[in-house]
């Protein structure tokens, strides 16, 4: 029987049903605006053997058809997803996954299919709130619902769930998820909004995700079913309290012996001075010893083995870190790994390059540019997009010591990437100004903690050093966080490394300029945290990015005055759309032409975002230059000819009283003879022969015969 209800947000319906469709499955139907998304939620049965965490799956299926459009390619289907469906489960998993009991060991896989897609208002909000409502009505474990909204900023006014041409105009476009009472995940980007704005936004948002929280309570009274019992993993507390007796003691001498090294600067040294860390090295050798002696005593308890050490790892860390202030790095809280910055590492073979290096944290970022006809089309249920700034992120198996097969980008590689870009997109000149595509990648080559803050510096630093005029140089730094729920006593951590990451209550990456915020993203592993703490978090962030961008700005303090040598050298400029047809001429008959006719390495005429592009590439500006009169000369009529305009002519006859110039398709001007040199002469034929091109300026039209009289500007 279908179960339906409705909320209003801000003036914009949102609208769920459940019992109708996809009925062997828990299913939810979400309506918001033209958007029409069916999300279904399954858990199997049968627990996973040899995992030791919550498996949860969160798929996003585009379908062409939501938009009214036919897949492009030989087979004509869908074929992977996209990044940006990638992206949205990612956004859709985020706020979910920690409300989660994280002792169930059934798969659950939500598969959310985009059946009917609006072309102004974004899905992704309504995936969160749909897939939320869906688990919270379901028969799966799931028992605290999560609200999310998108907020953005038009001058003085704020916009709940702004449609994308309200979203262009925003100087923030943030998502924020949470439960009534917590902030649970963050992501924006913004035009160099201060800290300020941000808090304001989530301020705003939380009052709405309220709303939306009580709708779903409202709609589980009327489709709620009962919560199905797991076999959920069990501690063995025998081998709990094992591990205790053989570990406790030695890991806490570990952390005191660190405590001690911190405050000795000679012995500061040798915090660092190993593998992968002082910390690191040593209980990866304790934690070997412990798994050998118990399992001879426990040998079917493994897991249970794993996890006990792991969560008295974790325990004492974080203990550590509360009471003594101290890092497993010997660091205090506020305290920044050593920053390295290089740049022109290739300077005769790559366009820019940077390498960052943040403790045993190492980003290098290489960046190609080329012309527009290079720009990556994205075929996608909204327009048809062209994107100009590229930003890919690769994490290869050795930056961690490790090895795994290469099968292309994982998904957590396309986040990366797509968060970094986010980040630097604001500072890319406009295609006016630098008519250049561009793409950045970011290869990590040692990880230990925020790579992805990492590639954000890194590729600023490429940037600057390709000579790219970008508005601000930005830098990027994660913060961390450990709370006592008992006590409610924390502490806020600048620039977290691996094991921070892994131990502690938040990720909360952070780019952007001088003047102001680019890029956020916030993950919590806990059931959420205060607007208060989020305030602090963000005025110590704001003093973490300064600090690596003046170490960044020390090595290189502006972009270059001038492009690469190695970089094409462009010129592109607008013409009418109709009009690229008649420029290319048949079979590329003018285009190859202008060519041959200027020795240019490339010239390229296409339709970018609805305009015709014309690009010129070339290492002689003299005749990119003359090439661009050319193609110019081209679009107009005599009708649009102009007194003091300039044409590169070609010389089509010669008389006694002058040449003929041919300054476009059959329209011709004549130099007289007193105009073809700087001096009297008798003959034009000394001068000048059929073919020869000359730059000459319109001097005046007849008004009746329309004809045209020329002077020379190349003599």
């Amino acid at each position: 029987m279908e179960k339906s209800y409705e909320i209003d947000i801000c003036g914009k319906k949102m609208a769920v049903s459940t019992g109708k469709m996809a009925r062997q499955a828990n299913s939810i139907l979400v309506k918001f605006g033209g958007n029409g998304v069916l999300i279904t939620a399954v858990m199997n049965k049968n627990p996973v053997e040899a995992v030791d965490f919550f498996p949860l799956v969160v798929d996003v299926e585009e379908r062409m058809y939501a938009a009214g459009k036919i897949p492009g390619g030989f087979f004509r289907r869908e074929g992977k997803a996209s990044d940006k469906a990638i992206l949205n489960a990612r956004l859709t998993d985020r706020p979910l996954r920690p409300l989660f009991d994280k002792n169930i060991r059934n798969e659950v896989q939500l598969i959310a299919t985009v059946i009917s897609f609006d072309q102004d208002i974004p899905y992704d909000v309504s995936l969160i709130n749909g897939a939320s409502t869906l688990l919270y009505i379901s028969d799966i474990p799931f028992d605290e619902p999560v609200g999310a909204v998108r907020i953005g900023k038009i001058g003085d006014n704020w916009i709940v769930n702004p449609t994308y041409s309200e979203i262009e105009e925003s100087i923030i476009d943030i998502i924020i998820a949470g439960t009534e009472d917590a902030i649970l995940m963050v992501e924006a980007g913004a035009k160099e909004a201060p800290e300020e704005i941000v808090i304001e936004a989530i301020e705003k948002a939380h009052d709405e995700i309220k709303k939306i929280i009580s709708f779903q309570r409202e709609f589980k009274k009327i489709a709620g079913k009962d919560k199905k019992e797991t076999d959920k993993f069990v501690l063995n507390v025998d081998v709990e309290k094992r591990v205790r007796e053989l570990a406790e003691e030695k890991i806490q001498k570990i952390l005191d012996e660190i405590v001690e090294y911190s405050e000795n600067e000679e012995r500061k040294a040798l915090l660092d001075n190993t593998e992968r860390g002082f910390f690191q090295d040593k209980v990866s050798v304790l934690k070997e010893e412990v798994e050998k002696e118990l399992e001879k005593e426990f040998p079917d308890d493994g897991e249970s083995i794993d996890i006990s050490f792991k969560e008295l790892e974790r325990e004492l860390v974080r203990k550590t870190i509360l009471e003594k202030g101290i890092r497993p790095d010997g660091r205090k809280p506020d305290d920044i790994r050593e920053i390295k910055c290089e740049v022109g590492l290739f300077p005769d073979t790559t366009h820019g390059m940077g390498l960052f290096t943040r403790g045993k944290t190492q980003a290098l970022t290489i960046l190609a540019l080329g012309s527009i006809r290079e720009a990556q089309k994205i075929e996608s249920l909204g327009k048809e997009e062209f994107k100009r700034y590229i930003h890919h992120y690769n994490f290869p198996p050795f930056s961690v010591g490790e090895t795994w097969p290469l099968r292309g980008p994982k998904r957590r590689e396309i986040g990366h990437g797509a968060l970094a870009e986010k980040a630097l997109r604001p500072m890319i000149p406009d295609e006016d100004k630098f008519p250049y595509v561009l793409r950045l990648v970011s290869e990590i080559l040692e990880s230990n903690g925020s790579t992805s803050m990492a590639s954000v510096c890194g590729s600023t630093l490429a940037l600057m050093d390709a000579g790219v005029p970008i508005l601000n140089p930005v830098s990027g730094i994660a913060m961390g966080l450990i709370k006592d729920d008992k006590s409610d006593k924390y502490v806020i951590l600048k620039d977290i490394q691996g094991i921070e990451d892994f131990y502690g209550d938040m990720d909360f990456k952070v780019a952007g300029t001088k003047n102001g915020i680019t890029a956020l993203q916030m993950d919590m592993k806990t059931k959420g945290i205060s607007l208060d703490i989020i305030k602090e978090i963000l005025k110590k962030a704001r003093e973490g990015r300064l600090y690596i961008l003046e170490k960044m700005l020390e090595v290189i303090p502006e972009p270059r005055p001038t492009l690469s040598k190695c970089a094409p050298k462009i010129t592109t400029f607008k013409i009418p759309k109709e009009k690229i047809g008649d420029i290319i001429g048949p079979g590329g008959k003018n285009i190859k032409s202008i060519k041959e006719e200027f020795n240019l390495d490339e010239i390229d005429i296409s339709d970018y975002n609805g305009e015709g592009i014309v690009s010129i590439i070339s290492s002689d500006d003299e005749n990119i230059a003359m090439a661009r009169k050319k193609i110019e000369g081209m679009l107009k009529s005599i009708d649009d000819i102009k007194v003091g305009e300039e044409f590169l002519g070609t010389v089509v006859g010669i008389t006694n009283y002058g040449a003929f110039i041919n300054l476009i398709p059959g329209v011709d001007g004549l130099l007289h003879i007193s105009k073809v040199a700087n001096k009297r002469i008798k003959d034009v034929k000394d001068y000048l022969k059929v073919g020869d091109k000359v730059l000459v300026k319109v001097e005046n039209i007849d008004s009746r015969s329309k004809k045209i009289g020329l002077e020379r500007t190349d003599i």
